[in-house]
C-alpha cells in the first residue's frame, strides 16, 4: 500500500466481504449444511477483514467463544498492529 487511503478501502471491502462470510457460515451452521472452512475465513482476516470480523464475531455471537479460533484471530489482529506500527515509524 502506499497511502493510508488505500489501506483503509483494502480494509473496508475486505471487511464487508468478512462480515458476510461470518454472516453465511452462522447461517449455513444453524441449518446443518457445509460450513466455510475456518482457514478461509482466517484468509479474509489476514487480508484487512479483521475489522468486519470482529463485528461479525461481537453481533452475530459466531467464533467468537472457540479458543483456537480466537487465538489465531488475534495473532492476525497483532500480525496488522505490527504492520501499521513499522509503517509510522518508518
Amino acid at each position: 500500500m502506499r497511502t493510508v487511503r488505500e489501506a483503509l478501502i483494502v480494509y473496508a471491502l475486505m471487511s464487508a466481504v468478512a462480515l458476510a462470510m461470518y454472516w453465511s457460515d452462522k447461517r449455513r451452521a444453524l441449518r446443518g449444511r457445509r460450513r466455510i472452512p475456518e482457514v478461509t475465513l482466517h484468509a479474509v482476516e489476514l487480508a484487512g477483514g479483521w475489522p468486519g470480523a470482529w463485528l461479525a464475531q461481537r453481533v452475530l455471537h459466531h467464533k467468537s467463544i472457540k479458543r483456537g479460533y480466537q487465538i489465531v484471530f488475534w495473532m492476525i489482529v497483532a500480525v496488522h498492529a505490527a504492520g501499521w506500527a513499522w509503517w509510522w515509524r518508518r
